[in-house]
């Protein structure tokens, strides 16, 4: 008897500014994914809000430097919902369609903050991925480093700056507290959007203004000169790091620019040129913060390795970016694992995740039997 496909759904677009980069995901992901063993439907949120049910692969956005992949797709009603019906078109495809699965490439705000999981979650639908609670951990710089650094794990130090107490905070005043350099971040954005580099008041001001125009909250962390390096990790109760890469930065820093526009703005080197020491503080300090951050199903985790000697947790990203210059499939990849057997175990990993969780009890039972406790 022939196996039925998993009937999986990929979710990708949004509101944020990361749009382009989760279609781009999207593409990728779809043309990794072995067709013969997943029916695949394709649903992209558009940047107003409304969510669509695509016909095929080749209505995600174009983007440079990705491949066109396989574009057919199983016969499907194209429509654009509004906001208010976005419930009812994931609810309408999980019923009509089945859905075994969702795999949410949805990077920064509304996709990887845990809202799109707590849609899910609502729905009873198995998603790749963190939880509700991890997704917003780790979307949160303060909230994370807080978390990490009570936990034991260093990061770059940092001061957080709101619209009210900004007027209350001098930039000569941060600049004694953490270094003549600094770099100015929303609290809640990922591909650096937002992000500057500023060495005196005008700079930071300008900065200010634009970091609060993407969220509420902005770090003002220290400089840190040395090496950027990554690493990925994937599992539920036991997870697993791959090896270790570095980011090669040709500009000032790590831009938006240097990841997606500029082809010289930054290389890759997998595996990182590390001693062997390095290497595995880095993968178990990535995997000591994956469960501080109570993160499942996978997330990069980026670090700096000061010139110092400080090695230094800088940000986990629950849906890293899955285009095909993206650091967590090609680190998985020069760790043996290919990208369709990658795709394959996330999803293994969200199905085993969902029937765990799926064993516990809402109900409240008067006639629970009391626990023996040893003594």
């Amino acid at each position: 008897m022939k196996e039925s496909k998993i009937r999986l759904a990929i979710i990708c677009g949004g509101r944020s500014t990361e749009h382009e980069v989760s279609a781009c995901s999207a593409r990728n992901v779809y043309d990794a994914v072995d067709k013969s063993k997943y029916d695949i439907s394709l649903i992209r949120v558009e940047k107003f809000g409304g969510w669509k049910l695509l016909h095929s692969a080749a209505e995600l956005k174009e983007t440079p430097g990705v491949q066109d992949p396989e574009t057919s797709l199983p016969a499907v009603q194209s429509s654009v919902s509004r906001e208010s019906e976005m419930l009812q078109t994931i609810a309408s495809s999980a019923v009509e369609r089945g859905l075994d699965v969702v795999f949410p490439l949805i990077h920064g705000a509304f996709g990887e903050d845990g809202c799109l999981q707590g849609l899910l979650r609502l729905l009873n639908i198995p998603f790749v991925g963190a939880s509700v609670l991890g997704s917003a951990i780790g979307m949160d710089k303060d909230v994370m480093k807080r978390l990490l650094n009570h936990a034991g794990i260093q990061t770059a130090r940092f001061r957080v700056v709101t619209r009210q107490t900004a007027r209350r905070i001098s930039f000569s005043e941060l600049q004694d507290e953490l270094g003549e350099c600094l770099f100015i971040k929303p609290a809640n954005t990922g591909s650096s959007v937002g992000i500057s580099k500023v060495m005196n008041a005008e700079q930071f001001a300008r900065s200010l203004t634009e970091a609060f125009r993407f969220d509420e909250k902005v770090l003002v962390e220290e400089a840190i000169i040395g090496h950027e390096l990554e690493c990925g990790v994937i599992g539920n109760e036991e997870p697993q790091a791959s090896v270790v890469g570095e980011v090669i930065v040709h500009g000032e820093f790590y831009s938006y620019e240097a990841k997606y526009v500029d082809e010289n703005g930054a290389a890759l080197q997998i595996p990182a040129p590390l001693s062997a020491e390095v290497s595995e503080r880095v993968r178990a300090l990535s995997i000591a913060a994956f469960k501080v951050l109570n993160c499942v199903g996978m997330a990069r985790v980026d670090f700096f390795l000061a010139d110092d000697g400080r090695l230094l947790v800088n940000e986990i990203n629950t849906i890293p970016g899955f285009t095909n210059i993206s650091m967590f499939p090609l680190l998985w990849e020069a760790t043996g694992v290919g990208y369709s057997d990658l795709i394959d175990r996330l999803i293994t990993l969200a199905l085993e995740r969902h029937a765990t969780l799926n064993q516990l009890s809402y109900e409240i039972q008067t006639d629970v039997p009391t626990v023996e406790i040893p003594e």
